[in-house]
């Protein structure tokens, strides 16, 4: 599904969210409307603690009252929104919550998920490779004395080569 956009993002002086439609900062929470269609009134569509759930309750309400030609903040989701037959406020309310919901829900399993990966603690490369004295083995070649640096006196007269072998004991 798609990613959802922090709430840490910075906000105007009207609190209005940068990114998404529909909603605003009230005191620490997250507040959601829409204007009715023709009208001069608005919908109010609830109060919740993150930016997502009040965009995802905008979404709904635009779905219901201005079809499939809305903007929409979450697109991806709308197969899973529940969207009121008739545009009645006391409706729309009842299914922006319900999609607050479901963000909410959808929000805490990729928290989740993102924890579960850092959380892992120790992966055993020995057991998964089959090597079972990888970091033994690789310890020891750690206190390996390097190979002796030959000099030119060192050399014998027979020998062409023009770079020293790294790993030719002389």
């Amino acid at each position: 599904m798609s990613t959802y956009y922090s709430t840490e993002t910075s906000l105007n002086t009207t609190g209005k969210h940068p990114n998404l439609h529909g909603i605003r900062s009230r005191n620490g929470k997250w507040v959601a409307e829409i204007r009715e269609p023709r009208k001069t009134s608005r919908i109010w569509l609830g109060t919740y603690l993150t930016a997502e759930m009040a965009a995802a309750a905008y979404d709904v309400a635009a779905l219901a009252l201005k079809g499939g030609d809305a903007a929409l903040n979450f697109p991806d989701f709308v197969g899973s929104y529940r969207v009121p037959e008739s545009p009645e406020p006391a409706l729309i309310r009842s299914a922006a919550g319900e999609a607050a919901e479901l963000m909410k829900s959808f929000m805490e399993r990729e928290d989740e998920q993102h924890t579960h990966v850092a959380n892992d603690e120790f992966i055993d490369e020995e057991a998964i490779f089959y090597m079972p004295n990888l970091l033994v083995d690789m310890a020891e070649g750690m206190l390996v004395s390097p190979p002796r640096q030959t000099t030119t006196d060192d050399r014998s007269f027979g020998d062409t080569s023009d770079c020293d072998n790294l790993w030719s004991y002389h």
